[in-house]
């Protein structure tokens, strides 16, 4: 199996009509967040339904789909990339020296630019780098949360989606502390999303106390994101705080 077969199979779904939606849906505009991604009109399911029939794609192969301007294109191997971290992670058969290997081809693709706007981002930062850093330290987030770039930025924080779905909300909390000041409403958006998860499924008082002591100093996106489970009431004192 090759990328030019993956290719192929995407652009026989392809549709014309949806690929004018997915440019103005992913801002694709120029200076737009994702100004100059290409899209020839695959929507997810359909991307999905390809990618599953290309399981196994070697490293190379992948890596030649994910230097594609073709956003789809990008997509698919990421698809395919969480099916080969999630076999490599499987307790019968778990293999830790290709975990390693397919985290840092995760990695090089981010710091080349490759991962490179919110949907390729949230549908792999938690499955490969998340779950690879679990029981691992945990610094790469704290470089990647520095980034100058918003999607490695971004990759830093979806990361922690992993851990959030183990009970940890360590790190996500740190991150979010550092990013308060970040200028991007993606990252708004991003850091309040995980922000509600750790109050949904770790602790709504770990939530709380984040709120208790930030409230004033997130942007209003961050706050909104991240009360949205809350009582109307408490939603209201938190917004009045800023």
């Amino acid at each position: 199996m090759t990328a030019a077969e993956v290719r192929d199979a995407l652009a026989e779904v392809a549709s014309p009509e949806d690929a004018v939606f997915l440019q103005r849906f992913f801002k694709a505009g120029k200076g737009e967040y994702g100004e100059g991604d290409v899209f020839i009109g695959v929507r997810v399911p359909q991307t999905r339904a390809v990618a599953k029939r290309f399981g196994g794609l070697p490293l190379d192969q992948l890596r030649e789909l994910l230097d594609s301007e073709v956003h789809e294109h990008r997509l698919a191997a990421l698809i395919l990339l969480n099916r080969e971290f999630e076999l490599a992670s499987r307790p019968a058969a778990r293999d830790d020296v290709r975990r390693e290997e397919l985290a840092a081809f995760y990695l090089d693709a981010v710091g080349r630019g490759r991962v490179n706007n919110w949907d390729l981002v949230d549908s792999s930062a938690e499955y490969v780098l998340g779950a690879f850093l679990w029981d691992r330290p945990r610094d790469v987030l704290d470089e990647l949360a520095a980034s100058e770039v918003l999607w490695e930025r971004r990759v830093a924080v979806l990361s922690t989606f992993a851990f959030i779905k183990r009970g940890d909300a360590s790190t996500t909390v740190d991150l979010a502390a550092r990013l308060l000041d970040d200028r991007e409403d993606l990252m708004h958006k991003a850091v309040g999303w995980m922000l509600r998860e750790v109050g949904k499924r770790v602790d709504r008082d770990v939530l709380l106390a984040f709120l208790d002591e930030y409230a004033p100093r997130m942007p209003r996106t961050m706050l909104s994101y991240a009360t949205e489970h809350l009582t109307p009431e408490v939603r209201a004192e938190y917004r009045a705080r800023r």
